[in-house]
């Protein structure tokens, strides 16, 4: 299941560093793709869609922090545990009930996302 960061956010920016995927980014950014990734221009999704890497994608949110559901694989095949939550001061980083997976579908992810 990928993480979410909850409206409780201080936007400290902690977490961001963090990421061994890039799929965290301050609220209002555009994020892409191929942030921290080893993907490049047209790629198709594991869900079979297909999309160019490189072109900027829609803030999921404008307020805080926010996770890439696409993006994030709980640390998986990086770190024992989700590093944006270990460093988070308030906790707010927390299991995103919509986006629940199993082991086998984040390491698949992190696999996909950096051509291993």
């Amino acid at each position: 299941m990928a993480i979410i960061i909850t409206d409780e956010c201080i936007n400290c920016g902690a977490c961001e560093p963090e990421c061994p995927n890039t799929a965290i980014y301050e609220g209002a950014d555009d994020w892409r793709y191929k942030d921290g990734t080893a993907l490049k221009g047209k790629v198709i999704l594991p869900d079979g869609t297909e999309v160019d890497a490189e072109d900027a994608q829609t803030p999921i949110s404008d307020e805080v922090y926010y996770i890439v559901p696409g993006k994030c694989t709980e640390c998986k095949g990086f770190h024992d545990e989700p590093q944006c939550a270990a460093v988070c001061p308030v906790d707010c980083c927390i299991p995103d009930d919509n986006h629940v997976e199993d082991e086998e579908t984040l390491l698949n992810r992190q696999a996909f996302l950096h051509n291993e």
